[in-house]
């Protein structure tokens, strides 16, 4: 197990760190800007040569192509692509080298991938601008970003991809692959293809009725905005999370269908109900914003074994608390070591219980 407070911008022997991106898009092009903030060089490509100009224009990278010395690869590519060019850039590197990437499905790429340093991830994070124009160094600033590990994640890998991050301002959860499919089948993916289809729908009626686009009020363009975004992700997510997709899509269905027969019976009193639940929720959605001051660190003994890490990691980030650090202190004696985590204090008790659960003593520091 290995320690994960060295700086992210230099390396112990004081030279700047190097990090690679293979492809510009706005995801791409945003880690681009925000590792050079941070200190970091950076070099990458795109398969369209005019994007990869346009990076070094904008200050993107430092320099074009790949780089045999980077010891950390974002791989921003479609979902298609990922896991292949996972396993090139793994095996053309250091032996050190790290790899992850930004799609918006896990389960199939990570058990493709199936190598110790890589670690799935998903930046949570969008712009109203497309493609590498839309670019910007505070993207991920208060956004969630998954990690998903494995049983047979390296503690090493994990521990340099989550303070990497977490560095590019980013809240960090750690879900196993296919529990995150699970849930952004329903925050993400079904919410696109809902927008999609209202769209559709709407844009199909302004045939005959040409003020109908013009009568569209906010709550209408709030609901579809998402749907200008980028068309060409969307073919291999749903290939990739058919699956997940599809459950949500029927149960969408049936709420629909059960929101028709209220309206067609005039039940008014099942209709305020349904209404008002929904609302209580929408209010008590988190709000995105700033780390919270108050922070605790738990430390945790844990044995020095395959699975542990994205054990307790996982079940953090079930519990929907955010890991702002991490860090593996080793033990002189025996396979052990003391797993320390920065956690929201009041989130601190709900992952103490939950670590006890599972056989984890954790030991609470209050930090001033």
């Amino acid at each position: 197990m290995d320690s994960a407070t060295t700086s992210p911008s230099s390396r112990g022997d004081g030279r700047q760190k190097r990090a690679q991106v293979d492809g510009l898009g706005l995801i791409g092009g945003s880690i681009g800007l925000a590792l050079r903030k941070a200190g970091w060089y950076v070099t990458g490509h795109d398969l369209d040569e005019l994007v990869t100009a346009r990076a070094l224009m904008i200050g993107a990278l430092d320099e074009g192509g790949e780089d045999e010395h980077a010891e950390l690869v974002f791989v921003a590519t479609p979902a298609a692509s990922v896991a292949a060019l996972a396993r090139k850039r793994l095996a053309a590197g250091p032996p050190h080298r790290v790899v992850t990437d930004v799609a918006g499905v896990k389960a199939a790429i990570v058990a493709a991938v199936a190598e110790p340093h890589f670690v799935g991830g998903h930046p949570m994070a969008g712009s109203e601008q497309d493609g590498l124009d839309g670019a910007d160094a505070d993207l991920f600033a208060g956004a969630t970003w998954v990690l998903t590990p494995t049983p047979d994640t390296d503690h090493a890998a994990f521990a340099t991809v989550r303070s990497v991050v977490g560095m590019l301002g980013a809240e960090v959860v750690a879900l196993p692959p296919a529990r995150h499919d699970a849930l952004v089948a329903m925050v993400s993916h079904v919410p696109h293809l809902t927008a999609a289809t209202l769209m559709s729908l709407a844009d199909d009626l302004s045939d005959e009725h040409a003020v109908l686009l013009r009568l569209a009020a906010g709550g209408f363009r709030d609901m579809t905005r998402i749907a200008a975004g980028r068309p060409t992700i969307w073919p291999d997510i749903c290939a990739s999370n058919s699956a997940a997709i599809l459950t949500v899509l029927d149960d969408l269905l049936t709420r629909l269908h059960e929101m028709r027969a209220v309206i067609a019976t005039g039940d008014r009193e099942r209709l305020l109900k349904t209404l008002e639940q929904a609302r209580a929720a929408r209010r008590n959605l988190p709000p995105q914003g700033p780390r919270p001051e108050s922070t605790v660190e738990l430390r945790v003994p844990i044995p020095d074994t395959p699975g542990v890490l994205a054990q307790v990691t996982t079940l953090v980030g079930e519990l929907g608390v955010n890991i702002h650090d991490l860090e593996i202190a080793h033990s002189s004696e025996g396979r052990r070591g003391v797993l320390v985590l920065a956690v929201s204090a009041d989130g601190c008790e709900a992952v103490r219980e939950a670590l006890a659960e599972h056989g984890f003593r954790a030991a609470v520091l209050r930090l001033e």
